[in-house]
C-alpha cells in the first residue's frame, strides 16, 4: 500500500469531485482526506489524500483523473502514510514548540516546518543574520533583500513567488522562510503557514524576553 497526495484543478460545479473519486476508485484508490487549497473564478485547487495498493498505479489513476472533463492534475507524490492532516500536523507542531526546552524551539520550529510545508529548506533570520536553517537555503544575500523589500507585505500577497513561504515575527523580531520547487504553494498553505508562524512568535518572543 501507498499513500499519494494528488493535487488537481477543476471546475467549480456541482459533482465535479464526485467524477474525480468516482475515477479514482476506478483504480482501487481510498480517499482518505480532501482538502480545498484555492477556490475563485469558477475552478478550485483540492488536495487529494489517497491510499493506493500499488505504487505503479500512479499513472493510471493520474490518466483517468485528468480524463474528467475540465479536470487537470498539478501534481501527484507519494508521502508518509501519517501525512493525512495537513492542518492537524500544523497544530501538533505548535504544540511540540511550546512543550520543548525553550532553547530547542528554534530547531524545533525548522525541522517541523520543513516536514510539514513539505520545504526543500527553512532558515531563521534575525536583523539580516542567520540564526537557524534546515537543508540548503538559496543565496543568503538574495534571501536577506528579498525579505527585507517584503515588510510591507504579509506572505499572503497574491503576487508572493510560488515557491516561497516567509513571515515576520514582530514580537520575536525574527522572520522565517521556507522554500520548496516541486510544487506550487497555495493560498490555504500560506493562511496555515501563517498562522503557525503567529504562535511561534509568541513563544520565542517569551523566551526571548526571559534571556
Amino acid at each position: 500500500m501507498v499513500t499519494i497526495v494528488v493535487r488537481v484543478w477543476m471546475p467549480d460545479r456541482p459533482g465535479a469531485l464526485g467524477q474525480i473519486a468516482t475515477r479514482i476508485g476506478a483504480v482501487r484508490g481510498d480517499v482518505l482526506a480532501i482538502e480545498i487549497l484555492e477556490q475563485g473564478a469558477g475552478r478550485a485547487i483540492d488536495e487529494l489524500t489517497v491510499l493506493l495498493p500499488d505504487a505503479e498505479l500512479i499513472p493510471t489513476l493520474t490518466a483517468e483523473v485528468d480524463a474528467v472533463d475540465g479536470v487537470a492534475v498539478e501534481s501527484t507524490r507519494v508521502v508518509d502514510a501519517d501525512r493525512i492532516d495537513a492542518s492537524l500536523s500544523a497544530l501538533a507542531l505548535g504544540a511540540a514548540i511550546a512543550e520543548c526546552q525553550r532553547g530547542e524551539r528554534l530547531e524545533v520550529l525548522c525541522t517541523g516546518v520543513r516536514r510539514f510545508a513539505e520545504a526543500d529548506w527553512v532558515a531563521v533570520l534575525r536583523d539580516g543574520e542567520l540564526i537557524a536553517q534546515v537543508g540548503d537555503s538559496p543565496d543568503l544575500g538574495w534571501l536577506i533583500a528579498f525579505l527585507a523589500g517584503s515588510e510591507h507585505l504579509d506572505g499572503l500577497d497574491d503576487s508572493a513567488p510560488s515557491d516561497l513561504f516567509w513571515a515576520h515575527l514582530i514580537s520575536s523580531g525574527l522572520t522565517v522562510a521556507a522554500g520548496r520547487a516541486h510544487h506550487p504553494i497555495h493560498e490555504r498553505e500560506r493562511v496555515r503557514f501563517s498562522l503557525l508562524a503567529r504562535l511561534a512568535d509568541a513563544l520565542l518572543a517569551d523566551e526571548r524576553s526571559d534571556g
